[in-house]
């Protein structure tokens, strides 16, 4: 799907001004030619980075991110609610958001993989890395999902793969959002197992992952 600016520039201003009609408006004319998790991937969440950004760089208020992401699940509730295909067999995988307070990365991953037949458990907001990988390693996960909006954040990541080897856990760690689209090397970096751009892009990595055909 290809966004114009302007177009980015209305989503992101509708964001802002918590206008849901507006907002869903935009939505409603794109989904007109384009699919539901495509329209969120290249018109909603890259509003929605724009204003993270926006915050680390000292411009906006934490609660205008947080309440421009509940805007957004207003949205997912009313597009991507989509009934579950039959289980694969999968090792235990949950997916987690670390520290940040914007989970529409983490609902459209969600929807993808429970679109495509895998049983993830939502594990909401970690905000300390080391419990997050002490609760991965006490229910037995297989997989971890992680999404980050924020820099810092991502780089926490390494504090969970850190306790996890600490621990002997054979837990592998999946990582996704913005600061791992722009800059390839920071999965590496943090000791992630994988990683991917974008949400419909994840069942097919953890097929490869877990060896599924």
């Amino acid at each position: 799907m290809n966004v114009s600016s302007h177009v980015l520039n209305r989503v992101e201003a509708a964001l802002l001004d918590l206008d849901l009609e507006a907002l869903r408006s935009l939505v409603v004319e794109a989904l007109a030619t384009t699919p539901k998790l495509e329209v969120f991937e290249a018109l909603v969440e890259p509003a929605l980075e724009r204003i993270g950004r926006s915050w680390e760089d000292g411009d906006l208020a934490l609660a205008q991110v947080y309440m421009a992401s509940r805007l957004v699940e207003r949205l997912v509730e009313e597009h991507l609610v989509a009934g579950l295909l039959a289980h694969r067999t999968q090792p235990l995988m949950a997916m987690a958001v670390l520290e940040d307070h914007h989970l529409l990365g983490k609902r459209l991953v969600l929807a993808s993989l429970r679109m495509s037949g895998w049983l993830v458990a939502d594990w909401g907001v970690a905000s300390d890395p080391v419990h997050l990988a002490e609760r991965a390693h006490a229910e037995g996960l297989g997989i971890l999902l992680i999404s980050t909006l924020m820099d810092r954040s991502a780089r926490r990541v390494a504090e969970v793969v850190g306790t996890l080897k600490l621990l002997g856990a054979s837990t592998r760690v999946v990582v996704g959002g913005a600061p791992f689209r722009l800059n390839p090397e920071l999965c590496r970096e943090v000791g992630a197992d994988a990683t991917a751009a974008e949400a419909s892009a994840v069942p097919a990595l953890l097929e490869r992952l877990v060896g599924v055909s």
